[in-house]
């Protein structure tokens, strides 16, 4: 079962000069996401988002929900100038540039994650930081995708927040942990020394998980909890459970400051810039 849950639409939006937009989609284990591109104006006129019912579904289960949002959604029956997917999911691994070999990428999976035999393989590079972001795509919504629209472009979600972070933080040497957090998982990216030092995506059922493995990562990090600055990302507000409890174990706590390069639709708040900042940030 599929439930839209948001819909923000500019008033200036004109479906009779669709074709002339950019699409760009989001495809998550809990939902559908996507926005609408106006690059002549340099504006975002359109957000959507519908969820999934189950978090846990089958690769053959996630295509389903995904047809039945194109069957109900007027939108997306349209076609665009181009499109771009991101896919964002637990099943990736970074690779240093001078260690990578592309005819072993099951070699790099394998050993965080479950993989099988007729699991399709890829990666993204990120040259500016000589890192590979190896991953498994939902091949099945790809070849939808591919059908609806022709040819499209696309990446990890990780490796849109690496590059943007990177690129924002490059001149900083003081320690950032950025924390995306999502229904039932979250991840960690942490930077120092103007360096990448971790990502990592962890599965949390309650506050409690969440702290634990929050901690972790800072003692395996050595970042010292009174100065290191802890910056949220996702679905996480000022005041909720997550923040409450982050905040009893870090000093520095704050938000992701937005800086997108596109006008936004006032509706678009800084929460939500930030509960999708992968999708707004991935062209």
């Amino acid at each position: 079962m599929v439930k839209k849950k948001i819909q923000i639409t500019s008033k200036s939006f004109d479906l009779s000069q669709i074709e002339d937009f950019h699409l760009s989609i989001q495809l998550s284990l809990d939902g559908f996401s996507f926005c609408i591109v106006n690059k002549i104006k340099q504006e975002i006129v359109c957000l959507l988002h519908y969820d999934f019912s189950d978090y846990n579904c089958t690769p053959e289960k996630h295509f389903e929900y995904v047809k039945e949002v194109f069957q109900i959604e007027p939108i997306l029956q349209y076609k665009f100038s181009s499109v771009n997917v991101t896919h964002a999911n637990l099943l990736s691994a970074l690779v240093p540039q001078p260690l990578f070999n592309e005819n072993d990428l099951s070699g790099y999976m394998k050993f965080g994650h479950k993989i099988y035999k007729n699991d399709f393989i890829t990666f993204d590079t990120i040259p500016s930081h000589d890192l590979i972001n190896v991953y498994i795509p939902l091949v099945l919504v790809n070849n939808f995708l591919l059908d609806r629209f022709g040819t499209f472009e696309y990446e990890h979600a990780s490796t849109v927040l690496i590059k943007n972070i990177l690129n924002t933080f490059k001149y900083s040497e003081h320690p950032h942990m950025f924390v995306t957090v999502n229904e039932n998982d979250f991840n960690i990216l942490a930077i120092s020394s103007s360096r990448l030092q971790l990502y990592n995506s962890f599965r949390y059922g309650n506050r409690n998980d969440f702290i634990y493995y929050l901690l972790f990562a800072v003692e395996q990090l050595n970042f010292n909890p009174n100065t290191f600055n802890l910056v949220f990302l996702g679905k996480t507000l000022k005041d909720d459970e997550i923040y409450n409890i982050t905040y009893k174990y870090v000093r520095n706590v704050g938000f992701m400051e937005n800086r997108n390069k596109f006008n936004l639709i006032e509706e678009i708040t800084d929460d939500l810039q930030r509960q999708f900042f992968t999708l707004l940030h991935q062209f």
